[in-house]
């Protein structure tokens, strides 16, 4: 029995049927030339059968009195295979639209605990001469990064390449697809993170004060709380889910052309987005929203698996009308937070995002959400993705888009990764408390226009 780090086991403990604590994926693939209606049900049977799952994903969450309730690690040796991975097909006509709402439906049920913590299906019948596969994993045992690696390395570069294995299976050297950035390309520190409490705990007091006050030092960029929102309110456990694609060409010429990077214009995106969505509903505060925005705290060569995830907030200016002017202030804010983690050491930095992080508790304090305002409005990710196209038994990749986690008192994320030219955007809402969320992708698609003709990209 192997002991869970807290870092791992916080998802566990804040997880209820209103807030699944899995993250997920939605891959569309193009069927190899040539392929017959029983090509993607041979592939099934073969993967039902396999007997290659690597110890990852043969983990069973655990925990007992001899462990004084403490989760830990237990290894599954006779993992139902038939209930892990399923074989499922759209109603007609087989649109977009019914691949994003059965996998809306997918990603709002819980894991089962008894088993494995993890589920993949098999979706065929999507217009086009293509089909889908949907994947959940808990939190627990990945973050989006080592969510993203494992996919990678269940794809190949060769469209002729055959017998590549999936995710959970182990598997002799392949290719080695490029590693996603660490903390340490964005800020310049390389950090790892800390793996329990006790050794949080021993860091003693002066070093938590240092991160506070590190922290705090992005003040100036940011309003002096994040205002109450729609987002900020209790959630239920149904999900809507909303995707679309932009090439990454057209955002880098405006990064290049305003002097930005790349994620400041995905950030200005999202606000003027945002801003956008919250007038139509008569609800866009006057202040600014505070963006919540997860960077990997993995180092290069680091063991898939786990949680490494700190955090940086940013000033959204969604009170500015100016799209130049919002994306200035997104810059500014974006920078003070990167600077802010340039000045810790390792361990002030790893607290720093602990005390970021923080808010995801409260949701299991009932009535807390209601007395407490948010430390921010909406969490935001970026995770880097593959450069070149990708294949999986001849099958061509087409998009990947990520479904991550809303929380109590957060009832909207927005993830995107960037693969072969384009960048995927994943909108994952509460059902209830984020209405019409596909118009969301409309409104992004206005706020890159905007930002192309104000900086002439």
């Amino acid at each position: 029995m192997s002991p869970m780090p807290i870092t791992d086991a916080i998802f566990l403990m804040t997880e209820r049927r209103e807030q699944p604590m899995h993250v997920g994926g939605l891959q569309l693939l193009k069927l190899p030339p040539g392929a017959d209606q029983d090509w993607l049900p041979s592939l099934y049977a073969e993967m039902i059968h396999s007997d290659r799952i690597t110890p990852l994903f043969q983990r069973k969450a655990h925990r007992s009195p001899s462990s004084m309730g403490a989760w830990s690690w237990q290894i599954d040796h006779e993992i139902d295979l038939e209930h892990h991975i399923r074989h499922s097909a759209l109603p007609r006509p087989g649109r977009v639209r019914e691949l994003l709402a059965l996998a809306s439906r997918l990603h709002g049920t819980l894991l089962d605990r008894h088993r494995p913590l993890w589920e993949a299906h098999l979706i065929e019948g999507l217009e086009g001469e293509r089909f889908a596969v949907y994947t959940k994993i808990h939190h627990s045992l990945v973050d989006g990064v080592s969510a993203l690696r494992l996919l990678q390395n269940s794809l190949s570069p060769d469209s002729d390449a055959r017998g590549v294995p999936m995710p959970w299976e182990t598997s002799t050297e392949r290719h080695q697809p490029s590693t996603s950035r660490s903390l340490q390309s964005l800020t310049g520190v390389p950090m790892a993170a800390l793996r329990t409490t006790s050794e949080i705990a021993a860091l003693g007091p002066m070093a938590g004060r240092a991160a506070l006050r590190a922290l705090m030092d992005q003040s100036s960029y940011l309003p002096s709380s994040a205002p109450k929102t729609i987002f900020n309110v209790p959630i239920t456990g149904a999900r809507r889910f909303a995707a679309q694609s932009w090439p990454l060409a057209k955002v880098r010429a405006v990064a290049k052309a305003s002097d930005t990077t790349l994620n400041d214009v995905i950030l200005a995106m999202c606000s003027a987005a945002l801003r956008q969505y919250l007038e139509s509903l008569g609800a866009l505060p006057d202040d600014p929203l505070v963006a919540m925005i997860p960077v990997s705290l993995r180092q290069a060569g680091a063991a898939v698996g786990g949680n490494a995830v700190g955090a940086i907030l940013c000033n959204l200016a969604t009170d500015v009308s100016d799209p130049a002017d919002r994306l200035s202030a997104i810059r500014d804010s974006m920078e003070e937070g990167k600077k802010s983690l340039r000045s810790m050491t390792p361990t002030q930095a790893t607290l720093a995002s602990a005390i970021a992080l923080a808010p995801m508790l409260l949701g299991s304090l009932p009535g807390a959400r209601r007395l407490a305002s948010p430390a921010y409005n909406v969490v935001i990710s970026n995770v880097p993705g593959p450069k070149e196209a990708l294949y999986w038994n001849g099958a061509e990749l087409e998009g990947v888009y990520p479904l991550s986690i809303p929380m109590d008192g957060q009832a909207l994320n927005i993830t995107m990764t960037s693969y072969n030219g384009s960048l995927d955007f994943g909108l994952t809402g509460c059902r209830r408390t984020v209405p019409h969320l596909q118009r969301m992708l409309a409104y992004l698609d206005e706020g890159l226009e905007d930002l192309v003709a104000v900086t002439k990209a």
